[in-house]
Formats: structure tokens, sequence, C-alpha cells
């Protein structure tokens, strides 16, 4: 899909539901009055107000500005829509990060058509940096001004930098065929959460690879890859916009090595090219 009245519609009210939840959760950050609540009984998933107040003041946009569009929003019902059109939402990417005050959090708008993420912004309330990527166009905005993205290109495995939120990713399975692709780059670094990917669209890192990913973890930030000219499928080469596990890469070249490591040395061919 390329730009159009439409998609300049589209656009404008993400852009709009950015800054409301830069809004609502800039308050809280950094605050030690933040409360934390867990969603899961057996395992410690964190939430906040800040989480609920953002989602809340999204969704009051959309059923005002696209009262017809679905929903899927991860702290609230999803919402059935009638345009073929889904909002991705995640308002705060990263909560452990931001419990510890550190600037890796980020707000996750998507715009999904059927066959997935179509529009994406990661946006980074606290440092006021927003990425932006979709409809033919990728750039970001932030305290130097705006600039065009785009991943970097040239660099093999061995000269490449990695990136993951946890270092204990996923199962032990999945831990150790990470580990088997880790060993292999120049440097790995962990606990960036949604930045990661807005970096490697940025150009300064090569490889992002997460496991356990839910639907609204993912369609932002493959919208925002893939128009930096990057690629990001699952570990065996399909859409990954699901959630699960995911591979995130500048290059064809990085993604089918990082593919065969993560298999065991199977060759993986990816069924999604670098303009699906």
């Amino acid at each position: 899909m390329h730009y159009s009245e439409l998609a300049a519609e589209l656009e404008t009210v993400a852009h709009e539901l950015a800054d409301a939840a830069r809004d609502s959760i800039l308050p809280y950050f950094r605050q030690e009055f933040l409360e934390v609540e867990s969603k899961e009984e057996n395992s410690w998933d964190p939430v906040t107000a800040a989480d609920r107040e953002a989602e809340s003041a999204m969704r009051k946009i959309l059923s005002s500005r696209r009262p017809n569009d679905g929903i899927l929003g991860e702290e609230l019902e999803p919402v059935e829509g009638k345009t073929g059109l889904t909002w991705v939402l995640d308002p705060i990417d990263g909560t452990r990060g931001f419990l510890c005050g550190a600037p890796t959090w980020g707000v996750l708008i998507a715009v999904a058509a059927e066959k997935g993420p179509i529009f994406g912004i990661v946006d980074q309330p606290y440092t006021k940096e927003r990425f932006v990527g979709g409809f033919g166009r990728c750039w970001m905005d932030g305290p130097s001004g705006r600039r065009n993205l785009q991943v970097r290109t040239g660099k093999s495995l061995e000269r490449a930098t990695l990136a993951t939120t946890y270092p204990e990713i996923g199962t032990k399975a999945e831990c150790a065929a990470f580990r088997r692709l880790a060993d292999r780059v120049l440097l790995v670094r962990y606990g960036m959460d949604c930045y990661a990917y807005a970096l490697l669209a940025a150009g300064q890192i090569d490889l992002v690879v997460e496991a356990g990913l839910k639907p609204f973890d993912a369609h932002a930030p493959i919208a925002l890859v893939r128009a930096a000219g990057g690629i990001a499928t699952d570990w065996n080469g399909n859409a990954a916009h699901a959630g699960g596990r995911m591979v995130a890469a500048a290059t064809e070249s990085l993604h089918r090595v990082a593919l065969e490591e993560l298999n065991g040395g199977l060759c993986r061919t990816p069924t999604l090219s670098l303009n699906s």
C-alpha cells in the first residue's frame, strides 16, 4: 500500500494516538508513587496505571476518528471492525524497563490489514524519539530533527550486532538456539525491548531475535523494519505478526544465516522477501 488519502489519514491518526500515549505515560515515568500489579497469578507480568491510561486514551481517539476499524490492544478487550483495518496497540512495550527508569520501552502503534501490518510507529516518549514506517516511507523525529531511516548493509555475521530482550530467551531449546547465533556475532546487547527494532531500522544494529512475543509486540516493529529495508519473519522464515518467535535482520544474507543457526544448521528458505 503506497501513500494515498487513506494512508495520510491513518498516519495522522497514528500520530494523534502516539501524542496521547506520551501525555498519559510521562507523568508516571521515574516516579516513586507508581503502583505495579501482575496480570498473571503464577508469573510476574507487570502492568501499571500508565499502561491502562495510555491505551484508554488511544482508544478514545479511535472511537471518534476511526470508529469502524478494529482494535487489538494489550490491556483491554479487542474490538471487531468493519473496514478490514485493525489498530494494534501496546501502550508500554517493555514495562520492566519502564519500572527500572530505563528509556528503552516504547509505545507501539500499528495498522494491520488482512495479511499483516502496513504501518507502524515505535515511540519513545522520554527521549522524544518517534520512529515511523509504512506506505513507502520511513523516518524518525527526535531531538536532532527529522531524518530518513534505512537499515545498514555490508555487515557479515561475524561483524554484526545482535539484540534481544532477555538473556534467557524463551525455552531452554530456544535459548540454546540463540546462543549458537550469539556465539558467531561481534556484539550482543540485551534488554532493549522494542527500542532494538528502532535501532535496527536506524542502521545502528543488524539483528534482533526474540521468542514469546504477543501480536501487539510484533506488528509495529515488523512494519518499521520492513519500511527501512529490512526483513522480519518467524524463525522458519514465515510471517511473524501473530507473535511467538521473531528474527529481524538488516539484510537477506544476515537473515538467512540467522535462520540456519537458530535451526541447528538446517537452512530454512524464507517465504517473505524484503519487499513483502
